[in-house]
């Protein structure tokens, strides 16, 4: 299953419901380009996530590290993380991702003492996966392998699946990193959630840095730096891009106009629409519109 438009909420928390009929988990392989953006946009989830690269290469960002991840290598990304992926180089990159909620890759019992430190842990918001390491490939193998036997779902193929998350904890434990706790770090990813949050509530209106920084109770300028670590861009700009992902949903629709649906999303000037859509999409809103309706690329 090729999930290609990511539904959020306004935190960017990761709405997708990530679980077959009876587990509390998802694997399904992805290939990055064929997203509604182009790209796997930044969001987050609860689950924990494990990657395997299967053809091409992918730059993924979690949190504020950006890491290059080649064909048969992979990522533990951690439970609240942010984190997006963007194709390299046009490799066509395609991944079998695995979500599993942390309540299940163990038994209860040792759910607290074996789980719940590694969730806390503000040192590991990624782990790669590369094959040379014994760890890391023992959890790349049981990814195959939870992949295959929800496609082929042979006699008992849950327990095989119970079986296969023990290995791929016991494996990741195996590795040995000293576990630590920052409250600042803490802190930090909580505030930037929170101005995430609220530009997502608000993006429709008019929108000041001052009311940005305000909702992560922080400076202009510290506000700033926060979005230039974190995201790259300066929060009027991580701003204008958030409201052209939500453009081309709205686009799609075949009554809507490109006028219309620039001030839907919170421009309040068609042209500056037209601009900024095409520098970010290499394309007019306008011809974004003809393609998607007719399959069609146009320029």
């Amino acid at each position: 299953m090729q999930i290609k438009n990511f539904i959020v909420d306004q935190s960017l928390k990761e709405l997708t419901e990530h679980r077959t009929v009876v587990l509390p988990l998802a694997c399904y392989e992805t290939t990055i380009n064929q997203n509604i953006n182009g790209y796997i946009p930044l969001h987050w989830h609860d689950e924990f996530q494990f990657v395997l690269v299967v053809k091409g290469e992918a730059i993924f960002q979690i949190n504020e590290e950006n890491i290059t991840v080649q064909e048969g290598e992979g990522l533990f990304i951690n439970s609240g993380c942010l984190h997006m992926a963007k194709d390299q180089n046009d490799s066509g990159c395609a991944y079998i991702c695995l979500n599993v909620s942390p309540s299940f890759v163990l038994s209860q019992e040792l759910y607290t003492t074996h789980v719940i430190p590694y969730i806390q842990a503000t040192n590991i918001p990624y782990l790669l996966l590369v094959p040379k390491e014994l760890w890391s490939n023992n959890i790349l193998d049981s990814i195959i392998k939870i992949n295959q036997l929800i496609k082929q779902t042979p006699p008992y193929y849950q327990i095989d699946i119970s079986l296969h998350l023990t290995l791929i904890w016991k494996n990741l434990i195996i590795n040995g990193i000293e576990l630590e706790y920052e409250q600042t770090e803490m802190i930090k990813n909580h505030r930037m959630k929170q101005m995430l949050n609220w530009i997502h509530l608000h993006y429709p209106e008019k929108i000041l840095l001052d009311d940005i920084a305000r909702a992560g109770k922080l400076s202009r300028s510290e506000c700033c730096r926060y979005f230039k670590r974190i995201l790259k861009k300066t929060p009027l700009n991580y701003l204008t891009d958030f409201r052209i992902q939500k453009s081309l949903i709205l686009l799609q629709q075949p009554e809507s106009n490109v006028t219309d649906v620039a001030y839907q999303v919170g421009f309040n000037s068609t042209s500056y629409f037209i601009d900024k859509f095409r520098k970010s999409m290499n394309i007019t809103p306008l011809a974004y519109k003809k393609y998607k309706n007719s399959n069609l690329f146009e320029k």
